[in-house]
């Protein structure tokens, strides 16, 4: 007798874990709750949002685990092994969501697209947030959400007054365990990713004899106010060129192609490829010891894989972020830090007052921790 209830049945044939769907499958897995989570965008705040995950099945055990995500943000989740299916909002994706039904939908988004989404399904229990179907406001979806909720109406609280990261806040609002300081993102990579990462760092370090400074130069254009100039990077660059034992990579995405190639311009550093797709960035980002980065997607990448992380707030709320132990903020000496303002016409940028001396101390500091690996092997002597 076919076994409906395991989380690999399809109904359609053998998973592929087993030739034949029943009770003796080795690889039978019962659902016990089928659970929904929403969170659209952006890039960041999803790779954020994979802390939650082990939180979710903690409180949940047994459960299905579907996500829902615009594109591309997918493909940062779909090789996850902690999510059980991956669906985005293009119209053949919320077609399946129309024939599924959830006990319990997390919805973390603030936005009417989220309840949007919410639409096309069913779930007997909704927390996180939600919006009036008359007015379009949001609301919190129970009390658990509201102070997330309020402190997204107050700049004075959410500037200055609230010291909760954004995680804390959010874990709260959905009423998911508390989340484990030695846990944060969950975003691994594949066992191909892993050996090409390996392979990358081989090449860069110049087969083990330097550490990797990852320098994430780009950031969304919707707060462009998050990088620094490309004056910035270069004159900190100069601070770093005398070690020669540190070697300097540029990351970014295809945004950030032409700037990272008038960064680089007569320096001996390297370029890494921005076009190759989210996926490879991320793959790129494994490879360094230490990434340098505005609050951004690089930012949260290099976070995912453990990798230390100085970086550096400028428009943006520090305290709105959880390292886990693997990193610091620098803060902008700006007065008016921090405003989330998408433009800004002031002379004088916030990134503009970085305190690069400062930077470079921290970076030196750093690198100068990591364990020389005198014996390293070429890493593809493995596979």
């Amino acid at each position: 007798m076919p076994i409906t209830h395991c989380k690999h049945f399809t109904g359609y044939k053998p998973c592929g874990l087993n030739e034949v769907c029943d009770s003796l499958c080795p690889s039978l897995k019962p659902v016990h709750q089928r659970i929904l989570l929403i969170h659209l965008g952006a890039l960041g705040a999803v790779v954020r949002s994979t802390a939650l995950l082990k939180a979710i099945h903690e409180k949940h055990p047994h459960c299905h685990l579907t996500w829902v995500t615009q594109n591309p943000a997918q493909q940062l989740l779909v090789y996850n092994n902690l999510i059980d299916r991956v669906l985005t909002t293009e119209s053949k994706d919320l077609l399946k969501l129309k024939a599924l039904e959830f006990d319990i939908a997390y919805i973390v988004d603030k936005s009417l697209e989220a309840s949007g989404v919410l639409s096309y399904t069913k779930a007997r229990q909704v927390l996180g947030f939600i919006v009036d179907s008359v007015t379009g406001a949001v609301q919190a979806a129970t009390p658990a959400a509201r102070e997330l909720w309020n402190i997204g109406l107050n700049n004075d609280l959410k500037f200055y007054k609230n010291k909760k990261s954004e995680l804390q806040l959010t874990q709260e609002a959905l009423e998911l365990p508390t989340l484990k300081q030695n846990e944060g993102y969950h975003l691994p990579l594949t066992e191909g990713e892993k050996e090409v990462s390996l392979e990358r760092k081989w090449q860069w370090s110049n087969q083990g004899h330097k550490k990797i400074l990852g320098i994430n130069t780009g950031c969304s254009e919707v707060l462009a106010a998050k990088k620094l100039s490309v004056e910035g990077h270069r004159e900190l660059i100069k601070k770093l060129l005398p070690f020669k034992d540190i070697q300097i990579v540029l990351l970014g995405g295809p945004e950030d192609r032409e700037r990272n190639r008038s960064i680089a311009a007569n320096f001996p550093i390297i370029s890494s490829e921005t076009n190759l797709g989210l996926r490879d960035g991320l793959v790129s980002v494994a490879a360094c010891d230490v990434v340098f980065t505005g609050d951004s997607l690089g930012m949260h990448m290099s976070l995912s894989q453990r990798i230390y992380t100085l970086a550096w707030f400028g428009p943006s709320c520090a305290h709105e972020i959880d390292f886990f132990g693997h990193g610091e903020a620098i803060l902008t000496t700006a007065e008016c830090s921090p405003c989330w303002n998408r433009s800004c016409q002031k002379a004088t940028m916030c990134y503009d007052l970085v305190d690069l001396d400062d930077v470079f101390r921290r970076l030196i500091r750093r690198l100068s921790c990591q364990i020389p690996q005198p014996n390293l092997q070429n890493p593809l002597d493995h596979f």
